[in-house]
């Protein structure tokens, strides 16, 4: 049996770890995972981890180039963030240019990237189809890096060959995560009696749960013969509020200290709901962990392994 060699760049984070994880139990693959620190949540995703920083040219000398298929997860993915040091949003576009040219130059001719629902900006279009992206409603520097590196996939694509499936992720939760994402702050300022802040008591966002995030990534790999050079939103399909998120939480955690009601910060997206239709379609992706049962495991999980 041939094994379908792949490379999944960003292991160590929330989503590249129980990719990985999912993908080593299947016997057809060949998984090796490349991210910049260790992963902290897996031994086994550890033990195929290349720890390298794939914004330098060099490190892509250690991890050979016998693959298939790359999935391209890794960047600095919190958006404010990049506001604050739009830096790491040019490490973002010179990591994806770096992964490309990595292919080019080895026949690597599959890759599938991680791109996200930030690229719509303010729309007010409920839902969003993948033709309604424009420039001109880019709000961040988070948003421009994965905007370039869906141009520089199709630029790969158009000169290279480069065959590509890009993937819009929304909100992803879930586990392997203690950053200052909205869900893990949350869980651990609740934990410890503190109040919340919820940033823009009119947003609504889409929450995807990590699952059917994953799901989405294996059934591009497994049709991408079918699927193949076009764009998908991988999301649940439905808008939930932050507020109610809050409320949500504590009611998991029989917590029920102050909320207070901020503006949204600057650079960020207040209102996304996507259309999955697209995706369903091609795909056959059908999410299956809705909002208050995703919230509930999310709690669980938190609970069980890092905010007892």
């Amino acid at each position: 049996m041939n094994l379908q060699k792949i490379l999944v760049t960003g292991s160590s984070g929330m989503i590249g770890t129980r990719l990985c994880d999912r993908l080593l139990d299947n016997t057809e693959y060949k998984v090796c995972g490349v991210d910049r620190i260790p992963n902290k949540w897996s031994d086994r995703v550890q033990n195929i981890t290349v720890v390298q920083d794939l914004r330098y040219p060099e490190a892509y000398q250690k991890l050979g180039a016998d693959f298939d298929i790359v999935i391209h997860l890794a960047a600095n993915a919190r958006v404010y963030d990049l506001v604050v040091d739009p830096d790491k949003a040019q490490d973002n576009i010179n990591t994806t240019y770096n992964v490309l040219d990595f292919c080019r130059r080895n026949e690597i001719n599959r890759i599938l990237f991680a791109s996200s629902r930030e690229v719509y900006g303010n729309i007010n279009k409920i839902p969003c189809n993948e033709d309604e992206v424009r420039v001109q409603n880019c709000e961040s520097p988070y948003a421009a890096s994965k905007l370039a590196g869906e141009a520089l996939i199709r630029s790969f694509h158009h000169c290279y060959g480069i065959e590509f499936i890009t993937m819009r992720f929304s909100n992803v939760y879930g586990m392997f995560d203690d950053s200052d994402r909205v869900i893990p702050v949350f869980i651990r300022r609740l934990k410890a009696d503190q109040s919340l802040v919820v940033y823009g008591d009119d947003k609504l966002l889409d929450f995807t749960f990590i699952d059917d995030a994953v799901d989405g990534i294996q059934l591009a790999l497994e049709r991408f013969d079918q699927a193949k050079n076009d764009t998908y939103n991988i999301a649940y399909g439905q808008g939930k509020s932050i507020l109610e998120l809050a409320e949500l939480i504590q009611g998991h955690l029989g917590k029920h200290t102050k909320i207070s009601l901020e503006p949204s910060r600057i650079g960020e997206v207040t209102r996304f709901v996507a259309d999955i239709g697209k995706a369903s379609k091609r795909l056959g992706f059908s999410p299956r962990v809705a909002f208050q049962e995703g919230v509930e495991k999310t709690v669980q999980w938190y609970t069980n392994h890092l905010y007892k």
